[in-house]
């Protein structure tokens, strides 16, 4: 097969018109922050965070797929699949990937900073062998900054949908390879979200805080439910603020969801996030790097439960 040219995934005439990227929290929050590390607080938020680093870095014996989907596009689904890749590469020793698998012009590559795009998915079902080493598959992926490897749907044009069979067949081939596999999906009901949604270790469902939003995420809860293999017991929801003034009481929002018997996580509004283009881990918001980090935990346990 020959070599696909390298296309950069965000056009040069814009890279250069980027601005400076906000920090998550403001500087009068900042330094807030600061004074409350001086109190007793402060030696609770240690040991929860030690807490979540421990689940993050218990060992697994095969490789954990954790699926990340939602209802529609524009809700922070590949926002928050790259805030778990982030979180477990900082986390874990052992190889990650993040596997996008969304054709239509998918940003989880912008979103984790790769500068170009080469290899697709569709490229490697049809290259990959039982006899390659990581060394040889890393060589068709785009190393991602802080650690970790990217494969993305396509070559960062309009490309036609992923399908099934490409999907299972990459992501069975390259599990042997990584500890923890991210897979940004196409929205549900797509064919390949629901083939990601029913054979994944783990799922999580994003669902944006709106009335809307959390009664469609509902109906996919309702959706797993009747899956023959307890798939909701392995099923997280990042509940995501798109808005610093959500009209949605987020208390209500979470217990609605909540009685389906998921656990549901809270993902606040970012100023680093909304900004669009790479995360940088050091720019977000205490509150949000707190809560991917648990999001990440809740998710990599329930994966490895699964047999």
């Amino acid at each position: 097969m020959p070599t696909p040219e390298s296309v950069p995934t965000v056009d040069p005439r814009l890279a250069h018109a980027m601005s400076r990227p906000l920090h998550g929290d403001s500087l009068p929050r900042r330094t807030a922050r600061s004074l409350r590390k001086l109190t007793a607080s402060a030696a609770q938020e240690v040991a929860d965070e030690s807490g979540l680093a421990r689940d993050l870095q218990q060992p697994v014996t095969t490789g954990r797929v954790i699926a990340v989907t939602s209802i529609r596009g524009g809700v922070g689904k590949t926002t928050t699949s790259a805030l778990l890749t982030r979180t477990f590469n900082h986390y874990r020793h052992d190889p990650v990937l993040a596997l996008d698998t969304d054709a239509a012009l998918g940003t989880l590559p912008v979103r984790l900073g790769a500068e170009s795009v080469r290899w697709s998915c569709s490229d490697l079902a049809q290259l990959i062998t039982p006899s390659m080493q990581l060394t040889d598959v890393t060589g068709y992926l785009v190393p991602v900054a802080d650690g970790g490897w990217l494969l993305p749907a396509g070559h960062g044009r309009l490309s036609a949908p992923l399908d099934m069979q490409t999907y299972r067949t990459v992501t069975l081939a390259l599990r042997r390879y990584f500890a923890v596999t991210v897979v940004d999906c196409e929205c549900l009901p797509g064919e390949v979200a629901r083939t990601a949604m029913d054979t994944a270790h783990a799922r999580v469902v994003v669902a944006p805080m709106t009335a809307e939003g959390v009664n469609g995420t509902r109906t996919v809860l309702d959706w797993l439910a009747q899956l023959p293999h307890a798939a909701l017991a392995t099923t997280v929801v990042a509940l995501v603020s798109n808005s610093p003034d959500p009209v949605l009481d987020p208390r209500v929002a979470a217990s609605h969801l909540r009685e389906t018997g998921v656990t549901v996580v809270p993902l606040p509004y970012d100023r680093h996030l909304a900004g669009g283009g790479p995360i940088r881990p050091a720019q977000l918001g205490q509150t949000t790097r707190r809560a991917a980090t648990r999001l990440a935990a809740e998710a990599l346990v329930r994966a490895v439960r699964t047999r």
